[in-house]
């Protein structure tokens, strides 16, 4: 049992497998449909996975396997059910992007960020594409058309300018907001 979670997880553990992130992502239906706790869960267990496993890139020893075992049963998992994730999660990007969401802080009560519903999320991102085509790419101020074209993708989106600018505003300072407008993107690809 465990050479079966060390085949499936050491390549994860040991090529910098990062909660969110892979070196290059492959979107592909996910056939089951994991909860927020399963996936909770699965964060643990990897986090303590990859402490267990060597940093050199060596195959795990027994002691290093057992380790491995019992960081994932301790996570309330067991191991086929570990390695059914871990291929999931290397394979999905809504996945990973929902472990992102998972293992960032929650915005802080009252703020600007803890107040964006997924709805706004939608909007914001929806908006923001087409805000950065109509703005100069070049790093100059917007011309008066570019302005113009700006404001009409914010209207479009269905959000008042000041509640953009607000989202805007706590995007560039709240880490579970982007990972929450990560998770949207993937989500709309």
């Amino acid at each position: 049992m465990r050479l079966t979670l060390i085949a499936a997880v050491s390549a994860l553990a040991l090529t910098g497998f990062t909660t969110g992130a892979l070196a290059a992502p492959v979107a592909v239906t996910q056939a089951t449909e994991y909860s927020d706790a399963q996936l909770q869960a699965f964060g643990t267990a990897m986090s303590a996975v990859r402490a267990a496993a060597p940093t050199d890139g060596t195959a795990p020893n027994a002691e290093q396997q057992a380790a491995m075992a019992a960081a994932v049963s301790s996570s309330g998992m067991d191991i086929t059910a570990f390695n059914a994730l871990a291929t999931a999660v290397s394979t999905d990007e809504v996945l990973q992007a929902r472990l992102a969401v998972l293992a960032t802080p929650d915005s802080p009560a009252g703020s600007v960020a803890a107040s964006v519903t997924d709805a706004e999320i939608a909007q914001f991102g929806a908006a923001m594409v087409q805000v950065r085509a109509a703005a100069p790419t070049d790093g100059s101020a917007p011309t008066t058309e570019q302005q113009a074209a700006m404001a009409s993708a914010v209207s479009a989106s269905g959000l008042a300018l000041d509640r953009f600018n607000a989202i805007a505003q706590a995007v560039s300072s709240d880490e579970r907001l982007r990972a929450r407008l990560e998770l949207a993107d993937v989500k709309a690809d």
